[in-house]
């Protein structure tokens, strides 16, 4: 195809405004799919996304598109992930396009998502076309809802609007001649030395390590001898093709188009999206810019309720198509085997809970999640990175503990900022600069990511109703007034519940978080003590009290100092016992997640 035929676009929105429908639309239009093929949400793969309306794996689509005067056009669709957990994943995808379609619900307007993913276009310089969806809905505010998109980004205006309904198919065609019409073509050198963008990528157990690419300088021919430029991997190309949107094999991707590539690698670490690939001998100094080795941002242990080695045979193929899950074996007293994996953020923990539910039919349970921690040592100074409570040091070893930050990037309209600040500040943030832009105001806070990997962007939606947008980028370590909490059950610490907070919030949450428990925790037939302990003290204290009363007497008649005998023996021997009988549920830890919501 040539390329000034060639349109590499993406599709933008708010989650539930309709993205994967009208997907299907132009799919179904343009004939990549036909009616026996076609399905609601078909480039949602995974049974998660179909129940979240969330775009987790990106996929990519070529169709190919013949106008009015017979000139036949190659339209790429490459789709975006769709939560603020994937953001890293969706600026890769934009990258490999050259336009966007912003697509907003005539019903709902501009909301949270539609101005984060606006940001990354813009700041990406992508033109843009306005699309107004489910302009069918008696709800439809079509006039108000371009207003909105005009307040968001004045430059709109130099552009038609396209009232569409992704569901009937109403003014899709339309859409597709604007697309044509106004988005421009792919520029690059076919001569030059090959220059290829992996955007995403995927893993066969039969393939290897198969990348998602778009090129940007020369061409990919087959059996070529090709670099990996971040990992310094070098290996041919076992088959090239694209996506229609089953894979295609193709003899060679030219300049401005996207498809796929089998490597043959089976170590997925050595492939990672953002990275440039080019040719072994001859191919180019400078990398293509932005790659960051993805880093797993809140870390949470995973015990089975059942096979152990079932679990762990599930982690391991998940893992092969998520390689920014980091997985190691843990053992913990209270649960026994596990895992201790990292994830993006708490929706990405989600998301590989309920993979593990309905793809493996496992039942897990899952600690509470934490960040990593940076503990230095008072006698070596030297300073390690911990991702789990249990394993800190004891505090009087500990000179100090640095927490990671994040710097935040809020987008709220006017009216909202003083409860978006009010937020900010109630999550420990620190306040560094602000921009107006025009009904919008943009706001720069330095926060601990301890503080707003749990709720933060559901209350920040909650107080703005949905039209504030939160952009996020770790920044370092910063010390601070950290403790680690430790509960006892009946007398035994269980290092599955402990947990790291400011000082400051420790009296607070320990006495909740007790109150809590005493709800959750199986009952025995005596009274078992729950303790918060923080620094060798107990902050707060309940006990879970007996199924029934507990009877000393079994009906005979003793003396008084007899009975208290008897109570201290049974009460010895039963909580000795319990001290490796303790079995929690997943409602405990569930209390902990709620405790720091």
């Amino acid at each position: 195809m040539k390329e000034k035929n060639i349109r590499n676009f993406a599709i933008i929105s708010h989650i539930d405004h309709g993205k994967s429908t009208l997907s299907d639309r132009l799919m179904e239009i343009m004939g990549t799919v036909n009616q026996r093929e076609s399905a609601p949400q078909l480039l949602d793969s995974l049974a998660v996304e179909q129940e979240h309306g969330v775009t987790v794996k990106a996929r990519t689509v070529q169709n190919i598109y013949e106008d009015s005067n017979g000139e036949k056009y190659q339209l790429n669709l490459i789709d975006t992930p769709g939560h603020v957990d994937f953001n890293y994943e969706v600026s890769k995808s934009l990258a490999a396009t050259d336009g966007v379609l912003l697509l907003v619900d005539a019903t709902q307007g501009v909301q949270a998502q539609t101005v984060a993913n606006w940001r990354l276009a813009h700041d990406l310089g992508l033109p843009m076309l306005p699309v107004i969806n489910k302009v069918d809905s008696p709800n439809a505010k079509i006039a108000v809802v371009k207003q909105e998109l005009l307040d968001l980004d004045a430059s709109l205006s130099q552009r038609p609007f396209y009232e569409v309904s992704a569901k009937t198919g109403q003014g899709v065609a339309a859409l597709i001649e604007g697309i044509v019409k106004y988005l421009p073509a792919p520029e690059g050198d076919e001569n030059a030395p090959l220059k290829a963008l992996v955007y995403d990528s995927e893993f066969d157990p039969y393939l290897g390590v198969i990348v998602q690419v778009r090129i940007f300088d020369g061409k990919l021919n087959k059996n070529s001898k090709l670099e990996l430029m971040a990992s310094n991997r070098i290996f041919k190309t076992k088959e090239i093709g694209v996506y229609q949107p089953a894979r295609l094999p193709v003899k060679e991707l030219v300049v401005g188009e996207v498809g796929y590539l089998i490597t043959g690698i089976k170590e997925t670490d050595d492939v990672n999206v953002g990275d440039t690939i080019t040719t072994a001998t001859a191919g180019i100094q400078q990398a293509l810019p932005g790659f960051e080795k993805q880093q797993p941002l809140v870390y949470a242990g995973f015990f089975p309720q059942d096979d152990y080695q079932l679990l762990k045979e599930a982690l391991q193929k998940i893992a092969l198509n998520d390689s920014s899950l980091a997985i190691s074996e843990e053992n913990s007293t209270a649960m026994g085997p596990g895992f201790r994996i990292g994830f993006l953020g708490i929706f990405h923990l989600k998301i590989i809970q309920e993979r593990l539910e309905e793809e493996y039919g496992l039942k897990v349970i899952v600690t509470s999640p934490n960040v990593p921690y940076e503990v230095r040592l008072k006698d070596s100074q030297e300073a390690r990175i911990i991702t789990n409570p249990a394993h800190f040091p004891s505090f009087e070893k500990i000179e100090n503990i640095a927490e990671p930050m994040m710097t935040a990037v809020i987008d709220s309209p006017a009216e909202n900022l003083d409860r978006v600040m009010q937020l900010a500040e109630q999550y420990r943030g620190t306040f560094q600069d602000m921009d107006n832009e025009g009904n919008r105001v943009r706001v720069n806070y330095r926060l601990p990511l301890a503080e707003i990997a749990h709720d933060f962007y559901n209350q920040l939606k909650s107080i703005s109703h949905g039209y504030a947008s939160l952009q996020t980028k770790p920044d370092g370590y910063e010390v601070s007034d950290l403790v680690k909490v430790e509960i006892h059950i009946n007398y035994a610490k269980v290092d599955a519940l402990s947990f790291i907070t400011h000082r400051s919030k420790a009296a607070v949450l320990t006495k909740k978080l007790v109150h809590e428990l005493k709800m959750t925790i199986p009952r025995r037939l005596y009274p078992m003590p729950v303790q918060a302990v923080v620094e060798g003290k107990v902050l707060a204290r309940i006990d879970v009290p007996p199924l029934r009363k507990n009877a000393a007497v079994n009906g005979e008649q003793r003396s008084i100092s007899k009975k208290q005998a008897l109570l201290r023996r049974q009460n010895v021997n039963k909580r000795s016992a319990a001290h490796s009988d303790i079995a929690l549920p997943q409602a405990v830890f569930n209390t902990l997640l709620a405790l720091k919501d």
